[in-house]
């Protein structure tokens, strides 16, 4: 591994270097002089494991699009031949092998999100997408074993962090389908170097020994020189796990996490770590992300770092029509004016809200301090009374300060849901048991 230089002749690892972007690379030096001798290729590996990437996938994924903008070639590789092992880097046991036809079915679904973030018209940059699953599911065990496995050494294979960690875990241990993986990863490599000239892996940090066992491997079969690029582990100042909320994964799909869950992540991003993630996952120019950190040590208060970051991820992953949708949502929550969301803004702004369901003969003349006492917004109808008294329940944004209040027609948006808060952030939304019901105020 070559120590990093102050300065690159390529614009993309000027970029790179520049965005703090390079944890570990091989003779970057020598990598620097190819690259800037002519169009090179370079492949990113996506292993199905789930129906959808996650923004932690974002990374790698727009690393290759950063590539695509310095004039090289990127190839988006689903691993849906990989996907039927799985990578043990990381893992403290042993992973579930997942059917054929759902490992399939998922690599499908990935190759459509991985497309959306690389250019496939681009001329002699065009992207490329490819599916291992293409040549791993022809190999033959002997001549496999013969012309590709005698390059491995089982004693360097072991010292892998990703193997030993597992073999020092007597309960959990390894098989030798997981312990294979790097050399199917490996053959990866030497496979898209002869089928489309690629000799640049990109990855994350875990994968710094596959990396290097396919360098190893194109170098002892073909003779020719490859190189590699890993990419720092994305981690969060408070020591809380990146990608993750109380919800759950924070996806790609947008069935899964919508464009208003993905805005409000990043929105919430902490002081601490916006300036990281503004050069890890925008394509902000250096100057303008300095500008945004000189304005967040100005007014932190404001969050208009944040608002940049979440602005320009939205509109990466989901487009500018979603972002504008996100948008809107979030400022009639502020501004508590929901009652103007259409249905489907409504849906994705609370979506993971605690409901309550009632059926439609309960609400012509259901009293507000009645329905409160049945949420757990209070715990008695007393207590619900008091609420109300003073101003702390709101529906559908608006204050109601009314003990006697009865819901109308007009407090039941399309026809289906009642939107309770208490407070600033305690949310339940009052739904009709049946959902193919509307209530028409009769």
């Amino acid at each position: 591994m070559a120590t990093a230089t102050a300065t690159y002749r390529t614009p993309f690892l000027r970029d790179l270097s520049a965005r703090d972007l390079v944890a570990d690379a091989s003779a970057l030096d020598e990598l620097d002089a190819y690259l800037a001798s002519g169009r090179r290729t370079a492949y990113v590996g996506f292993d199905p494991t789930a129906d959808s990437l996650h923004i932690g996938s974002l990374l790698p994924l727009l690393t290759l699009r950063r590539l695509q903008l310095a004039g090289h070639r990127p190839i988006v590789l689903i691993g849906g031949g990989t996907g039927l092992i799985g990578d043990p880097s990381g893992k403290v046991g042993e992973r579930q092998l997942n059917p054929t036809e759902i490992v399939a079915t998922w690599a499908d679904r990935l190759k459509r999100q991985a497309a959306r973030f690389v250019d496939f018209d681009a001329g002699a940059s065009a992207a490329i997408l490819a599916d291992n699953h293409d040549w791993l599911s022809r190999l033959e065990v002997i001549p496999f074993l013969r012309d590709i496995g005698k390059h491995f050494s089982v004693g360097a294979m072991i010292a892998r962090e990703s193997v030993r960690a597992r073999l020092g875990r007597p309960e959990a241990g390894i098989s030798f389908t997981e312990f294979a993986y790097q050399v199917l990863q490996a053959y990866d490599f030497l496979e898209l170097r002869r089928r489309h000239d690629c000799t640049i892996q990109l990855g994350g940090t875990d994968q710094w020994g596959n990396i290097t066992a396919g360098i190893d491997l194109i170098r002892r079969v073909d003779g020719t020189s490859a190189y590699g690029i890993t990419l720092p582990l994305v981690t969060k100042s408070d020591g809380s796990k990146f990608g993750k909320t109380e919800s759950g994964t924070v996806w790609l799909d947008p069935a899964r996490t919508s464009a208003y869950e993905m805005y409000q992540y990043w929105l919430n991003t902490a002081d601490a770590d916006t300036v990281t993630y503004l050069k890890s996952f925008t394509f902000l120019t250096p100057q303008e992300i300095e500008a945004l950190a000189e304005a967040k040590r100005r007014a932190p208060e404001k969050r208009e770092a944040q608002r940049v970051l979440a602005r320009e991820v939205t509109r990466l992953v989901h487009g500018a029509d979603k972002l504008a949708e996100a948008e809107r949502i979030t400022d009639a929550l502020f501004s508590g004016e929901i009652a103007g969301l259409t249905e489907s803004q409504l849906q994705d702004a609370f979506r993971g809200v605690p409901t309550t369901p009632i059926t439609p003969q309960e609400l012509p003349g259901l009293a507000l301090v009645d329905l409160v006492a049945r949420t757990p917004l209070a715990e008695s109808k007393r207590r619900a009374r008091e609420l109300v008294s003073t101003g702390a329940i709101h529906v559908n944004g608006r204050e109601v300060r009314d003990p006697a209040t009865v819901l109308g027609p007009d407090d039941v948006l399309h026809g289906r849901y009642v939107v309770l808060r208490r407070g600033k952030k305690s949310y339940q939304v009052v739904t009709l048991a049946d959902e193919s019901a509307k209530w028409t105020g009769t």
